[in-house]
């Protein structure tokens, strides 16, 4: 499962960044493999709304496509 499958509200972990390009990309935002993070928003034909303690971030579909995630539980 990927980033772009991601639904609001859901909690994730980034499992994996498949492009070097991407995990570079995604490192400079403060996200990295084995980050756990908070699907805020997905807009529909537009980014994904992340959220990670108190930053928010925009990951554009392109980009989520190459994050492959797993779900948490909600607890």
């Amino acid at each position: 499962m990927t980033l772009s499958d991601a639904k609001k509200g859901q909690k994730i972990r980034i499992l994996k960044i498949d492009d070097s390009n991407a995990r570079h990309q995604t490192i400079r935002l403060g996200l990295g493999e084995g980050s756990h993070v908070l699907c805020s928003e997905k807009l529909p034909s537009g980014p994904i709304l992340l959220r990670l303690g108190l930053q928010e971030v925009a990951i554009g579909r392109s980009l989520a496509t190459k994050i492959t995630i797993a779900l948490q539980e909600v607890q």
